[in-house]
């Protein structure tokens, strides 16, 4: 429980044993729990892309996708990779500027817009990394039936057996429920990380409303 949630229960106990804190004192400590918030959505992004990139360093280095090298080296996927890492650049920058616009704020009305903004800011961040997520898995599946020399050895023996219809049927059924249980995934995981900060923003936005009424 956070400093303005135990005064609030103090004040309920004995209103004559606890001061009222003024407008000004109440705004800073929402400044304050606001600021700290936003500035741990920026954190946790950035952690999170570093988390992914080491992954795939890791990966690289250790020779586990190696049957794959042509398809990081390929015009399209270093295309993906640009714009990809283009759109996370920018989104860490707008995660900053609104760390810096919540510092900043010297108003009740100013700090609710910002409020706003970043919750927008946010949930466009989750959005993106979604799509992402898809433009990948449809821009690699091709490459990974096509070069797997197993998934090659199968595509013959299905056309031999006149299934070759069917397999593919297979493929992206399983393609389609692999990755709607990513997207699962990572929902959860940003409900987990991002929703409870949000949760907390969203509070200290009620609370500028009761300020302002």
């Amino acid at each position: 429980m956070d400093e303005l949630e135990l005064l609030k229960k103090d004040w309920k106990k004995d209103d004559a044993e606890y001061p009222k804190l003024t407008y000004k004192e109440i705004y800073k400590m929402i400044l304050k729990k606001s600021s700290s918030i936003v500035k741990w959505i920026l954190i946790i992004s950035i952690l999170e892309f570093a988390f992914w990139l080491l992954l795939a360093l890791g990966l690289k280095v250790s020779g586990y996708n190696q049957d794959y090298e042509g398809l990081y080296s390929s015009t399209g996927f270093i295309i993906l990779s640009i714009i990809s890492y283009g759109i996370l650049a920018y989104f860490f920058y707008r995660f900053y500027m609104n760390y810096k616009s919540i510092s900043a704020t010297d108003n009740a009305k100013t700090l609710m817009e910002n409020i706003l903004k970043t919750r927008r800011t946010v949930k466009q961040y989750v959005g993106v990394n979604l799509a992402i997520l898809v433009l990948s898995v449809a821009y690699m599946m091709p490459y990974a039936i096509n070069h797997d020399d197993s998934t090659r050895a199968l595509i013959e023996t299905a056309r031999a057996n006149g299934d070759i219809f069917k397999y593919y049927i297979g493929v992206a059924l399983v393609t389609f429920f692999a990755l709607a249980a990513a997207i699962v995934f990572v929902l959860l995981f940003y409900w987990l990380i991002y929703g409870l900060l949000l949760r907390s923003l969203n509070r200290n936005y009620k609370e500028l409303k009761k300020l302002e009424v």
